[in-house]
């Protein structure tokens, strides 16, 4: 009798979970593949919504899928584990051994063997070797980390209230969640005021950091000037072309000793795949730790290890520079395997991977909203702003919502999410 094709992917992010739920329907559930899963953590989140759950404006429960029990309705297998290593030769993916949050040893180190191996471990923020940064600032790569800083953010908010004391917050890096976690933090304190101390938005006072000349550089000049004069407008101070020398207790040093106070650090700057990436089983990376992969997302070095989303670096053909680290990038990716995966296990070709630019969008909570529409779609190479920006923002969650439960779960999700939100507090008050 043939063994079904040991199919292990690790990570769970945007395309870990999209490639194991397509591929579980496909052929886990007649018994082609055993599909597996790997994460660290037992729940996933819509990466691009991880600020909201650090400011507290969405309710962490409602949003997050349980591995656990999408596994079980979808035809393959969750387990958890911390990827540290990889042996080639075995085919076998090394993992940490677990531990309870108080040091209690529940499984001693592991192997998990595979025949098909994919990669989609994400990233996470670049501190590039600041000092002071690893010690003192808060990142927001993932659930974990957004619940810890809207902890810490509560915590300081009611210090504020209590002895009558401003609040400051500072951010580094002005990409897409360095800009949207401070229009965040500034709604969820308006919020705040009608549920106690009406001034206490008065008292944030946020310093928003950029080494670059603009904020949201892979964005269009319109947008980044647009964004900026919003953040402008609602009370922040925003610093271009700064380069933060360190992190120390109570603030930031950039240029030449200049020191901005902050009681709540935050560091989003830069992009790179973990740092066990580096030289993975001999695979060929780069210096931000991404498996370099050919243009049908196998590595370089072995056909059979594939990686997909933030932790592959895909050059595509005619360009000079690798794919962006993003959403909309990690889930064409994980289509693209989940289509043509199954032809290739039986021996099939594997088309190259073609990505199709969409555009991207930035949302400023509720002040305003900005996009590019790309070359394909409506409104072809568009620019979008409001309501109707905000509403596209909308959409893309709740279509990766659509592709891992179907129509009708997701539908009922939204349904949901709408009655808890006219009965539940706006914002996480406890």
């Amino acid at each position: 009798m043939t063994q079904p094709v040991r199919i292990v992917i690790v990570g769970g992010g945007i395309a870990g979970i999209l490639l194991a739920t397509k591929l579980g329907n496909q052929l886990g559930r007649s018994g082609q593949a055993d599909v597996t899963l790997i994460d660290s953590s037992p729940t996933h989140i819509w990466k691009p919504m991880l600020h909201t759950i650090a400011a507290g404006t969405r309710d962490v429960q409602q949003q997050q899928v349980i591995y656990l029990a999408h596994a079980r309705e979808h035809g393959f297998t969750y387990q958890p584990g911390e990827m540290f290593g990889l042996d080639r030769r075995l085919r076998q993916v090394q993992l940490n051994e677990i531990r309870t949050p108080e040091g209690e040893l529940i499984l001693e180190p592991r192997t998990v063997t595979y025949d098909v191996l994919v990669l989609a471990l994400g990233s996470h923020a670049n501190d590039f070797g600041v000092p002071g940064v690893k010690d003192h600032c808060h990142f927001i790569d993932s659930q974990k980390q957004a619940e810890a800083f809207n902890s810490a953010l509560r915590a300081r908010v009611f210090r504020s209230v209590a002895k009558d004391e401003p609040f400051r917050v500072a951010i580094v890096g002005a990409g897409a969640t360095g800009v949207e976690l401070s229009a965040e933090l500034s709604r969820v304190l308006e919020v705040a005021s009608s549920y106690g101390d009406p001034t206490v938005r008065d008292r944030l006072s946020l310093t928003l950091l950029e080494s670059g000349p603009r904020v949201l550089a892979s964005f269009p000049p319109e947008i980044s000037k647009s964004s900026q004069q919003q953040l402008e407008r609602i009370g922040f101070r925003v610093l271009t072309s700064t380069r933060v020398t360190s992190a120390e207790t109570g603030g930031f040093y950039h240029d030449g000793g200049t020191f901005t106070e902050a009681d709540l650090m935050v560091w989003a700057a830069g992009v790179k795949a973990p740092d066990f990436m580096s030289d993975l089983g001999g695979l060929e990376t780069n210096r931000s730790n991404q498996i370099v992969v050919s243009a049908r997302l196998q590595s370089t070095r072995d056909d059979h290890v594939f990686a997909v989303g933030d932790c592959a670096s895909l050059t595509a053909a005619g360009h000079d520079r690798p794919l962006a680290p993003t959403a909309q990038v990690a889930a064409q990716q994980a289509e693209h395997l989940a289509h043509y995966l199954p032809g290739w296990l039986t021996g099939k070709p594997l088309p190259d991977f073609v990505f199709r630019d969409f555009g991207s969008l930035v949302s400023l909570s509720d002040y305003d909203a900005f996009g590019t529409l790309g070359r394909f779609g409506f409104f072809r190479g568009g620019f979008i702003r409001g309501r109707l920006a905000q509403l596209s923002h909308a959409v893309l969650y709740r279509r990766h919502q659509k592709a891992l439960h179907g129509f009708r779960k997701a539908t009922l999700l939204w349904t949901a999410e709408r009655i808890n939100g006219l009965v539940q507090p706006k914002i996480r008050l406890t």
